[in-house]
């Protein structure tokens, strides 16, 4: 049994925060997302694949800030460019700067349905922009989804606060499930504008799941057979499946894709790519506009990084890495009997226990994220990892063998 973490000052910083911010810190960052009094509130900094807690407690990281973090924290390349740009030109103008019309013209380059590019913050702005163009550009406005696609009033799980009228044509349908899409499709044919789709299906709190052998061609051709526009949410598979995301791996060409995440390595930026013919609704069809979209550091940040990715392979390094992790993963898994599920291998490792009437469940998923804690490694019960190009080979060792004595703590309780 591992000692627990010595977390006095997040304890007090949280205190103090909750005196003047609603619930001390934001929405999944909060102490009911992880294991309660286990897990630190707080991070002072981080290097590489590690992350260190204001208690001065070092972890390695497989959040990795819920997945932007694709090199690795503070990585000097990425970080200089940004400085550069700080120091000899400025970042935030009322007027555009040359490097947007730069990435762009990469992104072009690099994503297969990337004809255009318009520039966001957030994953959240990046799908609803994506709603509002294909609703423009269809004249429709019922939208199937699947999938995770934020936090804005259409797509958000957490209803409070928000008029039904606001959600009441977004129509939901279960991912790997082509019949189930299409009696949605059938029964409101004459007023379907899109299929919003996680291409690689990571639902909250459930194991990740890879899309069967014909899935995605089969949602494709039923896009087509219906007239909708395919919007593939690659907030968190673009940069990371492969350097033109989810639909290069696995060969599907969507309409329109939103991205972001992993492509600036922690810079917020995110942005709507796809199609010319859909995309030329937003030069004066569809108001979008914000004042620091056009600001020039993350796309800076973006351009050095796929420069990054693209130069080093970064990606191969991290598929061999997680393909490696997974399968060791995987053998402790079956080896301990217990009733878990490992999945999302080699790009985004979940350990998920099996939903049980008793709510045992509940008592081993604490128990084994708090083994993880206590043993430096930090993961989320609720959501799956992500593995970075700084994690080394001896992080990853070492997070096998913990993972390996954590479940052997679980037997205990079985």
């Amino acid at each position: 049994m591992a000692d627990k973490l010595k977390l006095d000052k997040s304890m007090a910083l949280f205190e103090e925060s909750q005196k003047v911010v609603p619930g001390g810190v934001a929405g999944i960052r909060r102490p009911y997302n992880f294991v309660p009094g286990e897990y630190p509130i707080f991070f002072d900094h981080g290097k590489g694949g590690h992350i260190t807690d204001v208690d001065g407690n070092e972890y390695i990281d497989y959040l990795c800030a819920y997945g932007p973090i694709i090199l690795g924290y503070r990585e000097e390349e990425v970080d200089n460019a940004v400085i550069e740009q700080i120091r000899n030109k400025g970042i935030c103008f009322s007027l555009t700067q040359p490097v947007q019309t730069q990435l762009a013209q990469k992104l072009t380059e690099i994503i297969p349905c990337c004809e255009m590019a318009a520039f966001v913050k957030t994953g959240s702005d990046a799908t609803t922009i994506a709603i509002r163009v294909a609703r423009a550009y269809t004249n429709k406005v019922k939208i199937a989804r699947c999938g995770y696609h934020g936090w804005h009033d259409w797509c958000v799980e957490v209803k409070t606060g928000i008029p039904e009228k606001l959600y009441e044509d977004i129509l939901e349908f279960h991912y790997n499930d082509l019949d189930n899409l299409e009696d949605i499709l059938k029964a409101n044919a004459n007023d379907m504008a899109a299929i919003i789709i996680t291409p690689v299906g990571h639902p909250l709190g459930n194991p990740v799941e890879m899309p069967k052998p014909g899935y995605l061609e089969g949602v494709r051709q039923l896009a087509d057979k219906y007239g909708c526009v395919l919007i593939f949410d690659e907030i968190r598979s673009g940069f990371r499946c492969s350097l033109g995301g989810a639909q290069e791996y696995f060969g599907v060409t969507p309409d329109l894709a939103t991205i972001g995440k992993a492509m600036a390595n922690g810079y917020a930026i995110a942005a709507l790519v796809g199609k010319k013919e859909i995309m030329d609704v937003l030069t004066k069809d569809v108001f979008l506009s914000s004042t620091f979209f056009p600001n020039s550091d993350a796309q800076i940040a973006a351009l050095k990084t796929i420069e990054i990715l693209e130069r080093d392979k970064v990606l191969d390094t991290i598929a061999k890495k997680g393909t490696k992790f997974g399968a060791e993963v995987q053998k402790a898994v079956e080896e301990s009997a217990l009733p878990i599920q490992f999945t999302g291998a080699p790009w985004m490792p979940y350990i998920t226990f099996n939903r049980d009437t008793e709510g045992l469940y509940k008592k081993l998923r604490n128990e084994f994220y708090t083994q993880l804690i206590r043993r430096r490694v930090f993961l989320q019960p609720y959501h799956h990892g992500y593995i970075c190009y700084r994690h080394t080979d001896e992080d990853l060792a070492y997070t096998v063998q913990t993972i390996k004595e954590s479940l052997d703590e679980l037997k205990k309780l079985v």
